[in-house]
């Protein structure tokens, strides 16, 4: 039975508009542990569910394909987002 991780999307750092903020992205959590390649070396499994990520408008959409597919989820929200308001000035204090 495959586990879904339902994460809000925030506004990253460098970012200075708010056009991705309010999307849900659904993705896939590991069923196999990874297992190192004998040839190469790299880790890899054969779950290729965690390579898919969906993104939905809001968390009932998100919620509801899952419930129609019969996935698990659980659901990760964003952080509160705190402004540290100051003046430009009290840069140089």
């Amino acid at each position: 039975m495959s586990t879904a991780r339902i994460i809000e999307n925030v506004r990253k750092t460098t970012q200075s508009g708010k056009a991705q903020a309010g999307r849900w992205l659904l993705m896939f959590e590991r069923d196999e542990k990874m297992l190192p390649d004998p040839l190469t070396g790299w880790a890899g499994s054969g779950d290729t569910e965690t390579q898919i990520r969906l993104t939905f408008p809001n968390l009932e959409e998100a919620k509801r394909y899952c419930e129609e597919r019969g996935v698990d989820y659980h659901v990760v929200k964003a952080p509160p987002h705190k402004l540290k308001i100051q003046a430009y000035a009290d840069n140089f204090k």
